[in-house]
């Protein structure tokens, strides 16, 4: 994994998304230089290079739309052609729109067939070359987990349970006295050398310290000290979720982690940034989107003559309470007894209409008017009512630490973790919304963007 702006990115899908891009711009440019001269005598270069970078990053978006960067290394042909056709196909129809507004960028009616046929075709065979060498076992990284407690096992599932492009090996654990074990016996590893020779003899690349207890005498500081003065790097298991899953772990979560982990940069250029970001987000997303606003607002006056919109107080930055602004979903007086409920996945009190505006995440939209006040940021954690914020903090620890940012209309919760309507899915959702708030950036803000789509495109995350 490389970080990108304080976010973790796998170096394979870094090199494929380069690869591709690389192969796009390619070609579009060889393409039209040999289509132009064979048809016209001799090369015009008009806008050939605005022309050629603006398909292929309308084609690499439409790609990670879609998912195809976090898919598995192990995709073959047949599968690699099928989710490729929806991706052209959404970059069509996407370069067409951006046509409409900028003539000067169309190749030519011909041209336009030719490139979008080479550029599937390189990037078919990128990806099958790219796919292959990941299986290499070069290429795999080699983990000893130092403990077998359950923090160890948790660990190991992550590692075999990697469906991206970046693949692990996992040597085994190494038992520390006065720990449980609960790792299988046939992944233990056998004591009596030092982890420097342990991790030099199975050829390691990386040590990974799952001990909760490290007051301990057992715990082998000096051990670790010499592993990472030879060579060999040492994590905890904190950082290894936190890189490998997007989620800063509480079961692993020390407070001196939060203190001295860097991020959580809340600077005045970080700010700005952000801002500006939210603006520019929120408007073209309202401009889109009028149409369809007015269709929901039009079928949820028929459905049952309520009224179009819903507020609710939830609680935001520092524990401000504001009124979120959604379309009304659900039936009137649906919370009638006046106490706050879950809503759920498949919530009785949904209406016909809600369902569809719901599934489609059509129900958010009007909180781009949220966004536009101030109150809201386009990605951040989302907003919880204050009868429930109250509880969670109680049973939660660093639940708070949320608040420490503006909620956002969408987030990495909402991208990576299914429909949450209990506690234990508010902790599961926090682990993500820890992990935004300690390294949110521009970058990260951008792919969650990206995510969103895929998320409102193909009907997974949660709200």
């Amino acid at each position: 994994m490389i970080r990108i702006f304080s976010h973790y990115v796998s170096k394979m899908a870094f090199v494929l998304l380069l690869l591709e891009l690389l192969m796009l711009l390619t070609s579009a440019s060889v393409a039209s230089v040999l289509w132009f001269s064979d048809q016209h005598g001799q090369f015009r270069a008009d806008n050939l290079y605005l022309s050629s970078l603006t398909f292929a990053l309308v084609i690499i978006f439409s790609m990670s739309a879609l998912g195809m960067y976090q898919h598995s290394s192990r995709e073959g042909i047949r599968t690699t052609l099928i989710r490729i056709m929806p991706s052209f196909a959404l970059g069509f129809a996407l370069l067409s729109a951006l046509i409409a507004v900028r003539p000067e960028i169309y190749f030519g009616r011909g041209i336009s067939s030719v490139i979008f046929a080479i550029g599937a075709t390189a990037v078919v065979l990128t990806r099958l070359v790219v796919f292959k060498s990941a299986e290499s076992a070069l290429l795999e990284a080699r983990l000893i987990f130092v403990g077998s407690g359950p923090l160890a096992r948790e660990c190991m599932d992550l590692a075999h349970s990697k469906i991206g492009l970046h693949q692990f090996s996992v040597v085994g654990c190494v038992p520390i006295a006065g720990e449980d074990s609960c790792v299988p016996t046939a992944a233990l590893l056998p004591v009596g050398e030092s982890l420097l020779e342990m991790a030099r003899r199975y050829e390691a690349h990386e040590l990974v310290v799952t001990v909760t207890n490290r007051r301990s005498k057992e715990f082998p500081v000096g051990d670790l000290l010499d592993c990472a003065l030879g060579g060999v790097r040492v994590i905890d298991a904190a950082t290894f979720f936190e890189r490998e899953a997007c989620q800063i772990r509480l079961d692993s979560l020390q407070p001196s982690y939060l203190i001295f982990g860097g991020g959580f940069d809340q600077s005045f250029w970080r700010a700005s940034v952000k801002r500006c970001f939210d603006l520019v987000a929120s408007g073209c997303i309202t401009l889109v989107s009028l149409p369809v606003m007015l269709l929901a607002a039009a079928a949820i006056t028929l459905d049952d003559g309520g009224p179009l919109f819903y507020q609710q107080e939830r609680v935001g930055k520092d524990g401000r309470v504001f009124n979120v602004l959604k379309f009304r979903s659900m039936r009137i007086n649906a919370e009638a007894p006046g106490v706050p409920t879950w809503a759920a996945a498949n919530d009785p009190r949904i209406t016909r209409v809600g369902r569809v505006l719901r599934m489609l995440r059509i129900d958010e939209l009007p909180q781009m008017l949220n966004v536009f006040k101030g109150e809201m940021s386009f990605v951040g954690p989302r907003p919880e009512r204050a009868f429930f914020v109250d509880q969670l903090a109680r049973d939660i620890p660093y639940y708070n630490v949320r608040h420490s940012i503006k909620p956002g209309v969408t987030g990495l919760a909402q991208v990576r973790y299914q429909y949450g309507a209990s506690v234990d899915d508010a902790v599961q959702k926090l682990q993500y919304d820890l992990y935004y708030v300690k390294n949110n950036s521009l970058f990260l803000d951008l792919l969650i963007l990206i995510d969103t789509v895929q998320v409102v495109l193909l009907g997974k995350g949660s709200r």
